[in-house]
């Protein structure tokens, strides 16, 4: 897949094509279909399949101040997007000028002029343009306007809940990654670079993965059931492990980190890149007396954790990604 940042460089060959429009954080079943219909109308009409994203996320943009709440940051997002089988990935960067662009100058300048698009397909209440002027009845104006094809997927649910980025994040902030997942069609999942930690897990005999946490959506703090995603070379290994997510507080801390236990592995994982797929919620953060204390309770832990993961049946070894 090919990434272009700048409408005015889109390559000759890559012009004409079908563009499915969105943020697309999370990439959920719900973003799966308009993209997946966006690649097969590609397919039918032999253009390039293509997706414009914007970066940062709009509502990062008009407030930064805000707790995070992203499900997706962008290596994830394009990493979801290329297994899909797009050819292009067109990252608009959202700035000042760019919120301030009326729904039809985005049209004629960036859609028509910049990428010649030949079909547009977005989701059934997709808005754009500056004051979110613009809608799919507009959208469906100006492309007769200008001669190319518009399609709006119609809503999704599952299970009588929306596909929703937003019903994602409430089900994660509660401690329930399976019902999010349901609506991902994956387990959420946290990546990282892991870093040095105190080293006090592997005192107790538990050594830990620590992944620093800054860009993402926070989950309910606790311990989950986790499958875990080493780089190997061009494939990722998955393990079975447990994780705390959190800040610590027997041992007075405050950053937050998650600490990953994963079983029967004993390989440095320093500088490792990891994937942490959230499983299960096992229980809340707590604060203990002492090492002893916290020894037993990561030990009863991992076995709540190996009940959980072997009951869900995950297949060994690589995976694109965790499977509900």
């Amino acid at each position: 897949m090919r990434l272009v940042r700048y409408y005015g460089e889109v390559p000759q060959s890559l012009k004409g094509g079908v563009v499915a429009l969105g943020n697309f954080d999370g990439l959920h079943l719900g973003h799966q279909a308009v993209i997946g219909e966006a690649v097969r109308l590609a397919h039918s009409g032999s253009v390039p399949a293509a997706v414009m994203t914007f970066e940062p996320h709009p509502r990062l943009f008009f407030k930064p101040d805000q707790e995070p709440f992203r499900l997706s940051p962008f290596r994830i997002k394009a990493r979801l997007i290329e297994a899909m089988g797009v050819d292009y990935l067109y990252v608009q960067t959202f700035d000042k000028d760019f919120s301030q662009r009326s729904a039809e100058n985005f049209v004629e300048e960036i859609l028509v002029q910049g990428l010649n698009v030949s079909h547009v397909v977005v989701g059934f209440d997709y808005v754009f343009g500056r004051g979110r002027g613009g809608n799919v009845t507009l959208l469906h104006d100006m492309a007769r306007k200008h001669n190319f094809g518009v399609t709006a997927v119609a809503e999704k649910r599952g299970s009588g809940v929306r596909y929703s980025s937003t019903n994602i994040r409430t089900f994660l902030k509660d401690g329930q990654p399976f019902e999010a997942a349901k609506l991902l069609g994956r387990y959420w999942e946290i990546e990282g670079r892991v870093e040095h930690g105190d080293q006090r897990g592997r005192f107790m005999g538990f050594p830990t993965a620590n992944l620093p946490y800054a860009d993402y959506l926070h989950p309910k703090r606790g311990v989950y059931a986790v499958r875990a995603g080493v780089d190997r070379g061009a494939e990722t290994v998955w393990h079975d492990g447990v994780a705390n997510f959190g800040t610590r507080p027997t041992f007075d801390k405050k950053d937050l980190l998650l600490e990953v236990h994963l079983f029967g592995v004993d390989v440095n994982l320093y500088q490792k890149h990891l994937r942490v797929a959230l499983i299960e919620h096992l229980r809340p953060e707590q604060k203990f007396e002492g090492l002893e204390a916290i020894k037993a309770q990561i030990a009863k832990d991992c076995e709540a954790a190996k009940i959980v993961l072997k009951a869900r049946g995950f297949a060994p070894g690589a995976a694109p990604y965790v499977a509900v």
